[in-house]
């Protein structure tokens, strides 16, 4: 019994040394050339993971996946429309409890670092602010504006509540916390920086604080007392003269975002680059005994409508697809890819001689769900609620909606024909005249305005306008208002007197046994029915046959699908489906007609139509 008793003993000590004695409070600072955690040498070797863009019941197993790649950390951002989608509620509960992944992440041995500006970028809908913060009047984002920084305090404030007691200087696991993000690409303001500084240290986070910004924005985005850490540059060397320029002469030196790959937008080619390009580069990095946050380690799905857009005076509107796989080491499923086993062998070369990496864990099962059938389908133009009206068209911030659709509705007078023009349509519109959908308007073509010919008598106008994506990076920030954000013209007379019929899709239209008249036409159309499983595992639905639309798992919105492609799949994790009777629900816009849907074992995200 004593050499059980001993055997145990020695057990519970390698575990408590394993998961990195992060029950104590510690230090963390800045040495000259590397960061100082207990006073000793300490090199982050992190790779970025957003809450929100993995199931809660899968944040675990994916930390043990970023441990058995050999990181010792994980980078997030804090997505401030999550936590509060309209102002002055909050919400940090279920995906969005950050507390708990990060103390899920202290549990697996892993150190954080957190990013909680409140501009994240990160490919997000409105780069991460809340859509509501462009209905106070006058207020501008990432500036001195009173109303800005009002709203700011107040959520990181919050956000302090929940996380300034897990900073590593309190005996959590939060080793640094992020001011702004990429500031010096916006502007250049520095005494908005430091009221940002200021604004982080009253809501608790006193630890160490720092910046981060590709080559070219370092200069304005650092702020003199803070480290500037580097984005998008791993020559040793450069990154090195960098950071010593900005920062007195020394160091510590931290890749913030170090770029395995990259994101894809609706209607271009799947972005992946081949392991071999970084592997020199990697080893060179570790060598060097460079921080590094590889962004994405594992980029997971871009759920609902929270996808951002890019937009710039060069280049159209470009939508982000809801597939976030990012092309990064562990895939969107939270698999080893070869990227990962091959940046695993690099790793390991740079550990501690006594340090043995865990075993990589198996793949995930997946399943095949055989073709399912709908049990009900409705016309969207059955589903409308009470009206609002205007007498000219309201945009989704005059009605109080974030996301989703809103359908137009004006009654003119016919026998005519000429110019139908929708000025600053934001982003997507289906036109439909008496009922019959007459065109489809898409942003990302510059389409706003088609020929039609009215029949005569009195005509029902109607446009079903759908949020994209607001965009999340550069000027055009200042200018994400969505819908008919201006007016609609025929033969360039403005059309008023209009009616906004509000469908956000935040949660499915209760379904009920009342009799619907089977949709005619072409109008878009809720799909439902159910599927039975007697096992679960992931799985990805065949959205090939499929037009344009956003699908449903258990109430769970799994995210947008187009036929243009790239991405033909939805993911589906299993820790959302249930062995017995599944439920399954399709907004459909453009094929109505479409029956059957099935799950695949495979993605599919490099199809274009």
């Amino acid at each position: 019994m004593k050499r059980i008793s001993v055997v145990i003993i020695a057990m519970m000590a390698f575990y408590l040394t394993a998961a990195g004695q992060q029950t104590g409070t510690h230090s963390f600072a800045l040495g000259d050339s590397v960061f100082l955690l207990d006073g000793k040498p300490f090199q982050m070797i992190s790779g970025e993971m957003h809450y929100p863009r993995v199931p809660r019941e899968a944040w675990r197993a994916r930390m043990k996946m970023a441990k058995a790649m050999g990181l010792n950390t994980i980078g997030t951002y804090v997505f401030w429309n999550v936590h509060e989608p309209e102002k002055g509620h909050y919400d940090f509960s279920g995906n969005n409890d950050i507390a708990a992944f990060v103390n899920t992440a202290r549990e697996e041995g892993l150190w954080v670092v957190l990013r909680p500006s409140p501009y994240v970028c990160a490919e997000w809908e409105f780069g991460g602010y809340p859509y509501w913060l462009q209905e106070e009047k006058g207020l501008v984002v990432r500036s001195k504006e009173p109303k800005y920084l009002e709203a700011y305090r107040n959520y990181i404030k919050e956000v302090g509540k929940q996380l300034a007691p897990l900073q590593v200087n309190h005996g959590g696991n939060i080793l640094m916390v992020q001011v702004e993000n990429e500031y010096g690409s916006y502007s250049n303001d520095k005494e908005y920086l430091d009221i940002n500084r200021k604004i982080f240290q009253e809501a608790g986070f006193d630890g160490l604080l720092y910046t981060c910004d590709p080559e070219p924005a370092i200069k304005d985005g650092h702020l003199p007392g803070l480290l500037p850490a580097i984005n998008g540059i791993d020559d040793p060397a450069k990154v090195k003269q960098l950071i010593r320029t900005w920062h007195s002469g020394k160091g510590p030196f931290y890749i913030a975002e170090w770029y395995p790959a990259w994101f894809d937008w609706w209607g271009t080619k799947h972005h992946t680059i081949p392991y071999e390009k970084y592997l020199g580069r990697l080893d060179s990095v570790l060598a060097a005994g460079i921080s590094i946050n590889m962004y994405m380690f594992h980029g997971g799905t871009t759920r609902g409508f929270m996808n951002g857009a890019n937009y710039n005076d060069q280049n159209p509107y470009e939508p982000q697809i809801s597939s976030y796989d990012y092309d990064a080491p562990l895939d969107e499923a939270g698999n080893a890819t070869e990227k990962f086993m091959k940046f695993r062998e690099v790793i390991s070369r740079h550990l501690p001689a006594d340090q043995v990496l865990p075993e990589v864990p198996a793949a995930r099962p997946v399943i095949e769900i055989p073709a399912i059938r709908f049990t009900q389908t409705r016309s969207v133009f059955d589903l409308l609620p009470k009206p609002v009206n205007n007498t000219t068209p309201l945009t989704f911030e005059d009605l109080g909606q974030a996301y989703g659709w809103v359908l137009y509705r004006t009654t003119l007078n016919g026998g005519q024909a000429g110019l139908l023009k929708i000025k600053a349509l934001r982003d997507y519109a289906l036109v439909f005249i008496n009922g019959k959908r007459a065109a489809v308007l898409d942003r990302r073509l510059n389409q706003d305005s088609l020929q039609v010919q009215l029949p005569k008598g009195k005509v029902t106008l109607e446009l079903l306008v759908e949020n994209l994506g607001r965009i999340n990076f550069g000027p055009y920030l200042l200018q994400n208002k969505k819908g008919i954000t201006e007016k609609v013209l025929l033969n360039d007379k403005e059309l008023l007197n209009w009616q906004q019929f509000r469908l956000p899709f935040d949660t499915l239209p209760a379904r009920t046994n009342k009799a619907y008249r089977l949709p005619r036409g072409n109008a878009p159309v809720l799909k439902e029915g159910t599927f039975v499983l007697s096992k679960t595992g992931d799985t990805y639905l065949d959205m090939s046959s499929w037009g344009k639309g956003t699908v449903w798992i258990n109430g769970h919105n799994l995210g947008r699908y187009w036929e243009v492609g790239p991405q033909q799949t939805i993911y589906v994790p299993a820790e959302w489906l249930k062995k017995g009777v599944n439920h399954v629900a399709v907004l459909e816009l453009l094929k109505p007609g479409v029956e059957t849907l099935s799950g695949i074992e495979r993605p599919v995200l490099d199809v274009l139509k």
